[in-house]
Parts: structure tokens; sequence; C-alpha cells
């Protein structure tokens, strides 16, 4: 893995880190790192691939996936999103539907789409 390719560099940081839980501020015990973790899923959207196929430099794709889960139920990423929409800087993280492509059977791919022409009705 190439950390210079990373898209969370130090000033990006510094706004984030206040905004997720797991750092060294949480009593018990914390992340192993959060900011490898944000990079774990800026890369899995990134590339569009399952989570299975994220490099094991990320670590355990299982727990990255399950941290993020919990992430998303619990609205961090919400929360980042609102805190850093407005920055120019940000305009890499920044994800919408154009960038994300959608999953083969979410746009049916076997036998194509099942919307079917409507009979002609006979006149009277």
């Amino acid at each position: 893995m190439r950390e210079e390719r990373f898209v969370i560099n130090d000033r990006s940081w510094a706004i984030i880190e206040p905004l997720v839980p797991g750092t060294v501020r949480d009593r018990g015990v914390t992340a192993k790192d959060t900011r490898l973790f944000l990079e774990a899923v800026l890369w899995r959207v990134r590339v569009g691939g399952p989570w299975r196929d994220l490099p094991s430099g990320f670590g355990e794709w299982n727990s990255v996936f399950r941290r993020f889960r919990r992430w998303a139920l619990n609205g961090v990423f919400k929360r980042i999103f609102e805190a850093v929409s407005n920055d120019p800087d940000f305009e890499y993280i920044m994800i919408d539907g154009t960038i994300i492509s959608v999953h083969q059977k979410a746009s049916g791919a076997k036998g194509g789409l099942s919307i079917r022409p409507l009979v002609a009705q006979k006149a009277d």
C-alpha cells in the first residue's frame, strides 16, 4: 500500500478527528487506527469493489465492514459530511450517485429489465 496515495492529509484529519468515535480521548478500548479505517472506506468507494477485495494493509475486511456499518447506523458519516461539505479541499471525498456504480442485479442484469410494454387495447 502506498500511503502517498491516501486521501486524508493532516489538515483534513485535524477537521475530521474530533467528529469520529474511537480516538485516544475516548474511555475504554480505542480504535487501532481510525484514520486508516477512513482511508479503507474511501478506497472501497473509489474502486467500487466488494468489501472482500479490500487490501490486507487496511486490516481484515470483515472488521472494517462491521465498523463501517456501525458508523453508518450511528450517523458518524453524516456528521463528517456536514462538517466538511463547504470546504473545497474535500471535493475529492464527496461521494454521490454519479461516481458509485450500481450492482449488476440492481440494474436488471440477468435477462434485462423486467418492464414489459403495455398491450394495446382493442377499440370497441
